[in-house]
């Protein structure tokens, strides 16, 4: 099955090349549409300046996704542990979902500068609310027959939180991550946009800057494959720790 989910993969990807490949012949100028062949060439020709800003990414992407997931996983452990607490922290899960990431990517960019940590909040901010809304929402409907079962052998409110509910939400966890390694690279490409000297996101703006189409396409080409590695990879291991679950 995985290989089949593999073939079909390098299928679409050639189909899109070919797409992209016969879009360039209709005489689309270079500088606004460069071929593939002139995007692999980039790719080659500045590997060296591209590879230097992918480790930067690269870093931020992955330092986002721990911390999201870790504030996302505690959020929705205070919510369900105690319904005061959920009366009070769900407004700030809407909130931060509400707030405009471009609208506050220019903020963080001020309070915490040009340097990695405001890449790394805006990655934190995209990423906090579907790893909690995800755990919520499995620790919530956790089904109530094994509740009342812990109940009758007398384990405690902490007890059923951490070996009922949690193990019941893994695989709704599990969706939420896989969305969170999707969405993760968005925000600390919007970070670097806004303010950066370095990262992908800087070399498609100066690339855009001097109309190298070409660059722009080649650091674009590398996002979209570490987007699709880190879905991958967080994939494999949750299948791998969440293999007795239906989902998987």
């Amino acid at each position: 099955m995985n290989y089949q989910a593999a073939l079909r993969g390098i299928v679409v990807f050639i189909g899109l090349l070919l797409v992209w490949w016969l879009i360039t012949l209709t005489g689309i100028p270079d500088f606004l549409l460069p071929s593939p062949r002139a995007t692999a060439q980039a790719l080659w020709t500045q590997r060296d300046y591209l590879a230097s800003n992918t480790l930067i990414t690269a870093s931020e992407i992955v330092c986002g996704l721990a911390l999201g997931v870790a504030l996302g996983m505690a959020m929705a452990l205070l919510m369900i542990s105690s319904p005061r607490l959920q009366r009070w922290l769900m407004p700030l899960v809407l909130t931060s979902q509400a707030i405009p990431v471009f609208a506050i990517a220019p903020l963080l960019v001020l309070w915490l500068g040009f340097g990695m940590s405001a890449k790394v909040m805006m990655a934190v901010l995209i990423i906090f609310f579907p790893v909690t809304s995800a755990f919520f929402d499995g620790l919530r409907r956790t089904n109530r027959d094994y509740l009342d079962l812990a109940r009758t052998m007398g384990a405690s409110r902490s007890a059923q939180l951490w070996h009922v509910r949690l193990m019941a939400a893994l695989p709704a966890l599990g969706s939420g991550l896989r969305m969170a390694a999707a969405v993760a690279p968005i925000g600390a490409i919007i970070g670097e946009w806004v303010g950066s000297s370095a990262g992908l996101g800087y070399v498609m703006l100066n690339a855009n800057a001097r109309m190298q189409a070409d660059v722009c396409f080649a650091a674009l080409f590398i996002l979209v494959l570490m987007t699709i590695l880190l879905w991958v990879v967080t994939d494999l291991l949750l299948r791998y720790v969440i293999n007795w679950s239906e989902e998987n």
